[in-house]
């Protein structure tokens, strides 16, 4: 059985063949697949102009276990414990020699966790899949994904202890961003939608709480809350136009934005370029994850830094898939839920 993606909103849990697998790749059971913000919006659009084409089995944040191999394997076995990337690059293009791996030419996408087995692919088997120690649960495991993108992010604003970070957004993405900035000992003030949310991240040590609704803006209570100054680190983790403006506001002379939230296509934003320049404000995006950062990340889940316990709420088998997206697509911001074929 496996969920197929036929268009927008069109989803359909159906028999299908276990995948063959070629040279190289290897086939999982998956054990444990993970919702995430990115597949609500593949499947309200009915597409990922660069992850999935449809009809397509998708889902891409797993953890199983190995049950076939191809010729040619080296490193896994039949019965192993692993976690699989959802992409892998090439190694060879422009971007990949300046270690730009994310934003590789032939950037290899694989899709599939929401189902009874997936193929992983030769390059990711060789470049982006990694044992699972028998400590690590696979609910943890299968959170390596999303976890690396946000440790990407962080890590890519250049905090240091005792920086203030304002966090904007606090589904499970934004609540990684707070344990990650407790982890590495900055003050946190979290920016939210619903008393649920602000919880959760007080939950996780966020120093300072704001709960904006709709269009009340959440900038004078940064200033107040650092004495006029502003963040040294904004983190926009929603992916709206308001959102982002609100980013580039909040933050100090000298600061750095990172608008790690990608707003819908077209979507264009018109920032304050006297700010930007008197204040010398650096703004930077980040997209994906490397091999390095998904190893990271596994790194942090093994040393228990990070848990499935803060991130997931629910369980769902896979034959609930559909109601469980219908929610998720008009709950923005729940947790993640963890689909058990």
């Amino acid at each position: 059985m496996a969920a197929v993606l036929y268009g927008k909103e069109h989803l359909q849990v159906e028999p299908v063949a276990v995948p063959t697998i070629g040279d190289g790749d290897i086939l999982v059971r998956v054990k444990v697949a993970l919702t995430c913000g990115t597949d609500v919006k593949v499947f309200r659009r009915g597409y990922h102009a660069r992850m999935i084409v449809p009809p397509a089995v998708f889902g891409h944040e797993l953890a199983g276990d190995v049950v076939e191999v191809g010729a040619g394997v080296t490193g896994f076995g039949v019965g192993q414990r692993v976690v699989a990337a959802n992409s892998a690059p090439c190694n060879e293009c422009f971007f990949c020699r300046r270690g730009l791996e994310n934003l590789c030419e032939d950037l290899l996408f694989n899709n599939g966790a929401y189902a009874e087995y997936i193929r992983i692919p030769s390059r990711i088997v060789q470049r982006n899949t990694y044992r699972i120690p028998e400590r690590v649960s696979y609910h943890d495991a299968a959170l390596v994904e999303p976890l690396a993108c946000v440790l990407r992010g962080f890590e890519e604003t250049a905090p240091q202890p005792g920086d203030t970070i304002s966090i904007i957004g606090l589904g499970p993405i934004g609540l990684m961003f707070v344990k990650l900035a407790k982890l590495y000992g900055c003050r946190v003030i979290a920016v939210g939608r619903r008393k649920t949310q602000l919880d959760r991240a007080a939950a996780l040590g966020a120093d300072e709480l704001i709960e904006a609704h709709g269009d009340s803006n959440p900038v004078p209570a940064i200033r107040r809350l650092t004495h006029g100054r502003g963040v040294d680190i904004s983190i926009e983790a929603v992916g709206n136009p308001q959102t982002w403006h609100w980013a580039a506001d909040m933050v100090r002379r000298g600061g750095t934005v990172n608008f790690f939230g990608g707003c819908p296509n077209d979507s264009k934003v018109s920032l304050d370029t006297a700010l930007l320049h008197y204040s010398e404000i650096t703004c930077k995006a980040t997209f994906h994850h490397t091999p390095m950062y998904i190893r990271k990340a596994l790194d942090l889940i093994c040393a228990g830094h990070v848990t499935a316990s803060f991130f997931v709420n629910r369980e769902e088998p896979l034959a609930n898939l559909l109601e469980v997206m219908r929610h998720l697509m008009s709950h923005n911001g729940h947790l993640k839920t963890a689909i058990l074929p």
